[in-house]
């Protein structure tokens, strides 16, 4: 699914299918922490740095946040570029309430970290990575910490996949998940791929020509090989 078309389909699920944009984030976001669960579980990795971008993408990573606290991690934010949006401060005030730490410094945070949600940018990113993030995804693409993207790992254009140069040059992080449908940056994608977003018809899915995923029970998320077939 192309950037058009992602674009297109986010808009007729504000329209013909009647969301709220608030409704749509939730379910992200929700998706975003059953993927980090099935990942790590917090027994085993409490510690998540939680990066957001001022966009869509940055909202349903703090939603995650949210989420991943109620779970049993200890989630810390990162988000510079914080926006005058309602929405997002809804967000923000939701997880100073329940005391999750906000910090300025990614580096030294990442460093202490047992896992990184990486919720800068998603499907509609291109051109250059403005500040303050070029020394965040370089720290994303040369650390050690695992990361777990959000709809496509940050730098990456949705077309074209990892850039040939920039700070975001050989970042290929181990897990990704995919919102509503996998995009064509996938092909370049060589870690664990989950699918999300527990809200789109078969009616809609069947118009942008792409499958319902098989979800189970009450999972928000689906498990997918490199061929697309379930895991």
């Amino acid at each position: 699914m192309g950037v058009k078309a992602a674009a297109a389909l986010d808009e007729e699920l504000m329209s013909t299918g009647a969301y709220s944009i608030d409704q749509l984030m939730e379910l992200a976001g929700l998706a975003v922490s059953q993927a980090m669960f099935a990942l790590s579980p917090p027994q085993r990795t409490p510690n998540i740095l939680v990066a957001c971008g001022p966009g869509n993408n940055g909202g349903d990573g703090l939603v995650a946040a949210r989420h991943l606290f109620h779970f049993g991690y200890k989630p810390t934010m990162y988000f510079p570029k914080q926006t005058k949006n309602e929405l997002y401060q809804r967000l923000r005030i939701q997880l100073e309430h329940l005391k999750v730490p906000f910090t300025d410094d990614f580096v030294g945070t990442a460093v202490v970290s047992d896992y990184i949600i990486d919720a800068i940018f998603g499907f509609s990113f291109s051109g250059e990575v403005r500040e303050p993030f070029p020394a965040v995804i370089r720290a994303l693409a040369e650390g050690k910490v695992p990361v777990l993207a959000v709809d496509a790992p940050s730098s990456w254009n949705i077309e074209d996949g990892p850039p040939k140069d920039g700070p975001g040059k050989g970042y290929n992080p181990p897990a990704l998940v995919s919102m509503t449908a996998p995009k064509p940056l996938i092909k370049w994608f060589k870690g664990r791929h989950f699918v999300g977003g527990r809200f789109v018809s078969q009616t809609i899915a069947e118009k942008y020509g792409f499958d319902v995923p098989p979800y189970r029970g009450s999972d928000q998320i689906v498990e997918i090989g490199s061929h697309g077939e379930r895991l």
